[in-house]
């Protein structure tokens, strides 16, 4: 009985190793395809082509540094990230960083603002704040991150926000009440 391993690989008349065409199983023949890497050949299901080679690889094979692409120099991106504003450029071959970077500030792309993300200013706190997890508080309107909304929780210096007390009284008096609106409705047939 031959081993799955040895099904994939065939033999060509002078002894040369190949690999397998075809991929899938018995039922679906078509299925993804054996990985190009040598002594590898797992059947994958979702196979990665890559861009440099043009050849098959599975999940474990993918980069080109996992199957050590011939071409990798070639087709690899390279970036230089400006200081001034954390933005990632990429290089093309043979292009200095310093040229790079002067296009960039010369082009006016460069926006401080994008560097500096509004933190959270509670002592030790790092959370960057953002539409959804921010709170002003009513107090000293200060804005904080959800886990420091409470006035507890950021030491707040403003005067404490008091919330009146509502009794059961309250709402049997707004019952017996006329609305003072209720003049201003007029009725359309």
């Amino acid at each position: 009985m031959e081993l799955p391993f040895e099904l994939i690989k065939k033999f060509s008349g002078n002894g040369e190793k190949k690999m397998g065409i075809g991929g899938g199983t018995e039922a679906f023949p078509g299925l993804g395809a054996h990985c190009s890497y040598e002594d590898c050949y797992q059947l994958d299901f979702l196979p990665f082509n890559c861009d440099g080679c043009q050849k098959v690889f599975c999940l474990e094979h993918r980069t080109y540094k996992g199957h050590d692409c011939p071409k990798a120099e070639q087709k690899s991106r390279i970036v230089v990230v400006c200081e001034a504003c954390t933005v990632s450029i990429e290089k093309k071959t043979g292009e200095k960083d310093e040229a790079i970077l002067e296009r960039h500030r010369k082009a006016r792309e460069c926006d401080i603002t994008k560097k500096q993300k509004p933190k959270c200013p509670v002592k030790r706190c790092k959370d960057i704040l953002t539409f959804s997890n921010n709170s002003t508080c009513k107090s000293c309107n200060l804005k904080v991150c959800l886990k420091h909304r409470f006035p507890n929780d950021h030491q707040c210096k403003g005067s404490p926000v008091h919330f009146s007390i509502r009794t059961s009284t309250d709402c049997r008096d707004k019952k017996n009440r006329s609305p003072s609106s209720s003049s201003s409705i007029i009725e359309i047939y």
